[in-house]
């Protein structure tokens, strides 16, 4: 089984004085035991990068980069997903809705995956569990 995989699961990954620290650990450990398909975007990529060296620097850049990238199946956004997205975001008009998020339900849906590794509730929301 798929399982999508986005920055705010990574994000508590890697943060150690993260609350949900150990229960990150505990899923991720299990997700890569168990050998199913992690699966993300391009635009997580992005806002995953972005957001790591902010918050923690070049070093929790480069600990996703060499230990968490070559486990992820990558799909690159395409035109149809990204307008797609931005339809649902502008049709949402919620200012706490990102377009990533909606770039992440669109491939979701596209590729039939129900789970994802995540610390957000808008997943939820869409009808997906977290993983």
């Amino acid at each position: 089984m798929a399982t999508f995989v986005d920055t705010s699961g990574i994000l508590t990954l890697l943060n150690r004085s993260e609350g949900n620290h150990a229960a990150a650990s505990t899923i991720w450990e299990a997700l890569v035991d168990a050998g199913g398909a992690l699966t993300t975007s391009s635009f997580v990529l992005v806002e995953t990068y972005a957001l790591l060296q902010r918050q923690f620097g070049l070093e929790a850049v480069q600990t996703f980069h060499e230990e968490i990238l070559p486990l992820l199946d990558v799909h690159w956004i395409d035109d149809a997903t990204f307008t797609s997205a931005a339809t649902a975001l502008l049709a949402a008009g919620r200012r706490q809705l990102s377009l990533v998020d909606c770039v992440s339900f669109v491939l979701m849906r596209r590729l039939g995956i129900d789970a994802a590794f995540a610390w957000d509730r808008h997943f939820e929301e869409q009808g997906f569990h977290l993983a």
